[in-house]
């Protein structure tokens, strides 16, 4: 089943992503759970939120992998909402 995770930085956290970037990445990768995923950006194209789609059996692993990301770890959301997702247009022809 995929999920959406969108979420948006606190404000002035610009720093705090670059410093959990790495370890974000590290961690999406080890799972294999993201499917597609990517910063929202400001009027200025600075990095402000994420737009991450998972693969998760259910509402609460999904929770669980939201939970363990180091973005969400190191305090970096504001607010971060999760949803259930049906892909129906997909002419990147992205894996999901």
């Amino acid at each position: 089943m995929l999920f959406v995770i969108t979420a948006m930085d606190k404000v002035r956290a610009l720093d705090l992503r670059m410093a959990t970037r790495a370890a974000h990445f590290d961690y999406a990768r080890s799972t294999g759970a993201v499917r597609l995923g990517g910063p929202f950006l400001n009027e200025n194209g600075d990095m402000m939120g994420s737009l991450i789609i998972i693969e998760a059996p259910d509402l609460a692993a999904a929770q669980d992998w939201q939970k363990n990301d180091p973005y969400q770890k190191a305090g970096l959301f504001e607010h971060a909402e999760i949803r259930s997702w049906k892909a129906t247009a997909n002419w990147c022809n992205a894996e999901l």
